[in-house]
């Protein structure tokens, strides 16, 4: 399957997937690595890999949907099954999620529910949390409120801040994420009904 990733940093997802393609544990292509950020180190990971890059600086557009509307420009250049938002700091609009319905995945460095949009961590240690962890969902219309495929948990320790907790919940992430595409690539995985369904049946995570 051919993959696009939308970055906007340093790219650590991003060579979790290329390496998990060169290790041979997911059978895919990543045709492009699309950026806002032209100093986003994650290019330099892609051109490191052969992979095209291309940044399109949000700052150019007067508002979002134009914005994504250039991405889908640049994107519908290239046969994707799969689009994967791997640290991609900007709120996309109905437009794009409605392109790439059932083909768009984020990973979140939450439990979601819990804890979406930004500074996860630090409101987790505010909480007092026991764990935290970061889930890979479908991307839908609501922030960060598509439905979970996958999730890792991590437990918080006393001695954590946010900068800790947030490398061991990455280690996670480059676990999970490579997982749930794997999932997909292999057919096994799939948006229906509002729910992700894993062979068929409905995805349910543990509670807690």
């Amino acid at each position: 399957m051919n993959l696009a990733v939308l970055i906007s940093g340093g790219g650590s997802n991003l060579q979790a997937f290329i390496d998990a393609i060169a290790r041979g544990e997911l059978d895919a292509n990543i045709s492009l690595v699309l950026s806002n950020r032209a100093e986003a180190y994650g290019l330099q990971r892609a051109r490191q890999a052969n992979i095209d890059t291309r940044c399109i600086d949000h700052r150019a557009y007067d508002n979002r949907e134009n914005f994504d509307r250039a991405m889908l420009d640049a994107l519908r250049a290239y046969p994707l099954d799969l689009v994967l938002l791997a640290g991609f700091m900007r709120i996309l609009s109905p437009l794009f999620v409605r392109a790439y319905l059932g083909r768009l995945m984020n990973i979140h460095p939450s439990l979601l529910p819990k804890y979406p949009g930004l500074h996860t961590h630090q409101r987790a240690l505010e909480a007092a949390d026991r764990e935290a962890g970061a889930s890979v969902h479908f991307v839908t219309e609501e922030l960060d409120g598509g439905p979970v495929i996958v999730q890792a948990r991590t437990p918080i320790l006393e001695t954590d801040n946010a900068d800790t907790l947030a490398a061991r919940v990455l280690e996670q992430e480059h676990r999970i994420y490579p997982l749930a595409v794997r999932w997909f690539c292999e057919g096994r995985l799939r948006l229906e009904g509002g729910s992700a369904l894993l062979d068929g049946k409905p995805i349910r995570l543990s509670a807690g």
